[in-house]
């Protein structure tokens, strides 16, 4: 047994084999002949400091009833997607083919190169900027990554912080860096 043999395969398409889809609306092409070379990592909970439901999945793809919390209200014209999410339990879910252009970024720039949904991944944790994730989500994530290495020119992995400074704080202080380091890459 090879050590890819423990990894997700990804198939022409851009999706994951054995991992729960959920189609979102929120995406478009990327731009003709473009590389994806950058991960970008944030996290998300909804609402706030919530875990454990599906909002997340339900805000993601444009399902999400504003009438179940009043934080909703705030989020609910967003149109927001992101290629993976791995939730506190370690469950991984895909919502946008890692070919097409995911809605996670926003106004961002990384190396001088503004659009970053143009040449990234999308990778959500469910989790807050203060609360320390849960050690099956650095796995999921790590066995992510090595993945997402094997099949695409992955030059960097930044956090939504680094490509957003001073609109996004994501995946914050609670985010332990040295886990995913290069050298496992």
């Amino acid at each position: 047994m090879t050590s890819q043999d423990n990894l997700f395969k990804i198939d022409k398409n851009g999706f994951l084999s054995h991992v729960k889809q959920i189609e979102s609306p929120n995406y478009d092409l990327r731009p003709p002949n473009q590389t994806i070379s950058l991960i970008v990592i944030h996290c998300i909970s909804l609402p706030p400091n919530k875990f454990d439901n599906s909002y997340i999945e339900d805000f993601f793809s444009n399902k999400l009833k504003i009438n179940r919390h009043t934080y909703f209200k705030k989020i609910k014209n967003l149109k927001v997607s992101s290629h993976f999410l791995i939730k506190r339990k370690g469950e991984l879910m895909q919502f946008v083919s890692c070919l097409n252009r995911a809605w996670h970024a926003g106004s961002s720039s990384w190396k001088n190169i503004n659009n970053c949904n143009d040449f990234s991944i999308g990778i959500e944790l469910e989790g807050t900027d203060i609360i320390k994730y849960e050690d099956i989500q650095y796995k999921v994530l790590i066995k992510l990554l090595k993945s997402l290495h094997i099949k695409y020119p992955i030059a960097d992995i930044v956090g939504h912080s680094d490509i957003s400074p001073g609109r996004k704080t994501d995946p914050g202080d609670s985010f332990d860096w040295n886990l995913i380091n290069s050298e496992n890459f």
